[in-house]
């Protein structure tokens, strides 16, 4: 979808600053679903070749052949958004719930430490800084399962979120502001305290609550139910 886009542009049927069609305009030009589009626009405005614009669009950059390399690298060695969301909507909440089984008090209290400075960091000016505690408490929440071929699972499956796509994806659509960050910070203290008081059933409940908020924006043929 992304290579349709940059083609597009390329041969000058999107012109320098021009705005991009809607999401919903270019999944019907180009038969694909809105969160394929904004999979796409993600990874292009990640590389510079798009610049989103809050509340008016998307506007095309000037093309460059470095950066349509670029663009097109990345697009090829990096992990599908919509691919790691689902990974993570099945395999995180039984997580969740076998780590409030197993949990040590020194890891809930962890668990606990980081939802807390997820709250303290819920706005868009602090996103890197919030972006990377959340990956630490999902590598904090496996390593309070205690097994060691559930983390060799995992572990990598969390690290995506490093990818530049990912990031962007997250940061233009699922965490724009500082309403959206905070619900997200609660649903983790809400993990961190299910895990802490030893209740396995609701802290696989809040798990899969928070990844049903991530999929949320996402039209209801590619969520994962």
């Amino acid at each position: 979808m992304a290579e349709q886009i940059l083609e597009a542009i390329r041969r000058g049927a999107f012109a320098p600053e021009a705005r991009l069609p809607s999401e919903a305009e270019l999944a019907q030009m180009m038969g694909v679903s809105r969160p394929t589009v904004r999979e796409a626009l993600s990874g292009l405005a990640a590389v510079g070749l798009i610049e989103p614009r809050v509340g008016i669009g998307n506007f095309v950059r000037p093309p460059t052949e470095p950066l349509a390399r670029q663009a097109l690298l990345l697009l090829e060695s990096e992990a599908s958004c919509l691919e790691i969301m689902e990974a993570r909507t099945v395999l995180e909440p039984p997580l969740a719930e076998l780590a409030a089984r197993k949990r040590t008090e020194a890891q809930a209290e962890r668990l606990e430490a980081i939802g807390a400075e997820l709250g303290s960091l819920a706005d868009p000016t602090t996103f890197d800084a919030y972006f990377s505690a959340d990956k630490g408490f999902h590598l904090a929440l496996v390593e309070a399962t205690g097994n060691s071929l559930l983390s060799a699972v995992l572990v990598p499956l969390i690290h995506t979120m490093d990818e530049r796509l990912y990031r962007e994806f997250t940061r233009e659509y699922y965490l724009k502001d500082a309403g959206d960050i905070g619900e997200v910070a609660g649903l983790h203290r809400s993990v961190a305290a299910a895990v802490r008081a030893r209740h396995p059933a609701q802290a696989r409940a809040a798990m899969r609550a928070h990844w049903m908020r991530m999929w949320r924006l996402v039209p209801s043929d590619e969520a994962t139910g």
